[in-house]
């Protein structure tokens, strides 16, 4: 998934913030647990409010990202 993940950030740059999360350092847990955090892979589409769009569980496919990502930017 990285390398999709990287390149769509790429693609996007300047309009959408990647933040990756470390499951594994403790200081992240909290946040984790409000974001309802089930499993690697575990991504999530967040507005500038904080409020989740999209949620994706599992492998995604890059088209899947766009679709949602070029939905939520017009």
């Amino acid at each position: 998934m990285a390398p999709i993940v990287h390149g769509l950030e790429v693609e996007y740059y300047n309009r959408i913030n990647f933040v990756y999360l470390d499951v594994d350092d403790a200081a992240n847990a909290d946040f984790l647990k409000q974001l309802g955090y089930r499993y690697q892979p575990h991504f999530m589409l967040i507005d500038g409010d904080g409020n989740i769009l999209q949620q994706w569980l599992g492998p995604v496919a890059a088209d899947d990202f766009r679709n949602a990502f070029d939905t939520y930017l017009q």
